[in-house]
């Protein structure tokens, strides 16, 4: 194989990674439990944004219940993400590994 045709491939790869970091960073995803009390939202790297919480959710006899709809809020939230990059970015990665979908 020609060396500069590797050359010229690494610097698309280089390209594509780099689109795909910019489109990532603009992708957000919220997630909720408890029909809509908890409330959780994500970026494009996973990382959580905001958390927003019914009052009706606070309630001090019963944290483990709270906990509970925080984590599953956030599941919802990074499936939504996973989709999100499924159906945008998933022509454009393929089957690379180390990603998340």
């Amino acid at each position: 194989m020609n060396p500069f045709d590797i050359l010229k491939n690494a610097q698309n790869l280089q390209e594509q990674f780099k689109k795909i970091q910019e489109e990532l960073s603009r992708m957000e995803a919220t997630g909720s439990a408890g029909g809509g009390i908890v409330k959780v939202t994500v970026n494009g790297q996973f990382q959580t944004q905001q958390v927003i919480l019914d009052p009706i959710a606070v309630d001090p006899r019963d944290i483990p219940m709270l906990q509970d709809l925080i984590v599953a809020a956030s599941r919802d939230a990074v499936n939504r993400i996973q989709e999100q990059m499924k159906e945008k970015l998933g022509p454009v990665v393929g089957n690379l590994p180390g990603m998340p979908f």
